[in-house]
């Protein structure tokens, strides 16, 4: 299988990393599950539209995005979840939903959740739902130069 654009980045910046296969998930939480890693060091990337611009917002696969801070940060109009529709086609090289954190391959502003940044690893999809890639968060960090804000909240029980 060719390398993603993620794994030849990777490569090329020299990182450390560990690939994780584990069972097909296409949820987060199943996903940390799955590899057996906490939800709080599996990053899921949300994609949002922040005054019609494709982002990408980080957070631990246990949280959500509180869209109202992520607007409040960014001083914007209208914040909102993206649809499939409107990301699928940004990232040929994975399948749908299962892109990796890093929006300065694919010319997108990331936004990552402080909560987060308090973790020594993060594991994120590598471009499909059975693998993950683990790397430290400093490497992250380094490489990708997100704007960290305080966007990630708990997910209220259902009522």
């Amino acid at each position: 299988m060719p390398l993603t654009r993620l794994e030849n980045y990777l490569n090329l910046e020299h990182i450390n990393y560990k690939r994780i296969v584990h069972s097909r998930a296409y949820t987060a939480q199943k996903t940390a599950a799955y590899s057996h890693i906490s939800g709080n060091e599996v990053a899921k990337t949300v994609m949002v539209k922040v005054d019609g611009k494709l982002c990408m917002v980080v957070l631990p696969a246990s949280f959500q995005v509180d869209m109202k801070e992520l607007q409040k940060a960014t001083a914007s109009k209208e914040v909102r979840l993206a649809t499939e529709s409107e990301f699928k086609d940004a990232f040929e090289d994975c399948e749908v939903g299962a892109q990796p954190p890093f929006g300065n391959l694919y010319n997108m502003e990331v936004f990552v959740a402080e909560k987060l940044t308090e973790d020594t690893t993060i594991a994120f999809n590598a471009c499909n739902h059975a693998e993950l890639i683990q790397m430290t968060y400093k490497d992250y960090q380094r490489l990708v130069h997100p704007t960290v804000l305080k966007l990630a909240r708990v997910p209220m029980a259902d009522a």
